[in-house]
């Protein structure tokens, strides 16, 4: 089986990946002085991800499911950095587990969950142009949860 990996490279910009957008299970990610945000919510995702990273003085926000599991065990940190998991998963795990590998050199990887991951998605042009969208079909925004059908 044949699986595709899904590349974010940013250098000195911002970029966004909000709602249902893939159904991949690897992602690798090369970051320099600026920031990537992933929405990985989406029903459509595997129970297993594996997100590769390089990062340069930069910073990754990973929108996950309430129940997921973050494993940063195989992350290497030369420098100054960490990850910041506010509320960590309650209870039993029930969502993914998504397994982060490689370098963050003087950079974070925050993870919010449930309605704080909402709101991060809200507060976005992305979920602007989706309200609109939906307004104009008459259909619902998917954009603050990607699990609405």
């Amino acid at each position: 089986m044949i699986t595709t990996i899904e590349r974010i490279h940013v250098d000195h910009a911002t970029t966004k990946r909000l709602g249902r957008w893939t159904a991949t299970s690897s992602f690798e990610i090369k970051a320099r002085s600026g920031s990537v945000v992933l929405d990985l919510r989406s029903p459509e995702l595997p129970a297993e991800l594996e997100i590769r990273i390089d990062l340069r003085r930069a910073m990754v926000k990973l929108l996950v499911p309430e129940g997921a599991v973050i494993d940063q065990w195989d992350v290497a940190w030369p420098a100054r950095g960490r990850v910041k998991d506010a509320q960590g998963p309650t209870g039993e795990p029930a969502g993914p587990r998504i397994r982060l590998v490689g370098t963050a050199d003087n950079s974070e990887v925050r993870i919010h969950r449930g309605g704080i991951a909402i709101l991060s998605a809200m507060c976005s042009r992305e979920y602007l142009e989706d309200v609109r969208r939906a307004h104009r079909t008459g259909t619902t925004p998917t954009v603050d949860d990607p699990t609405r059908a």
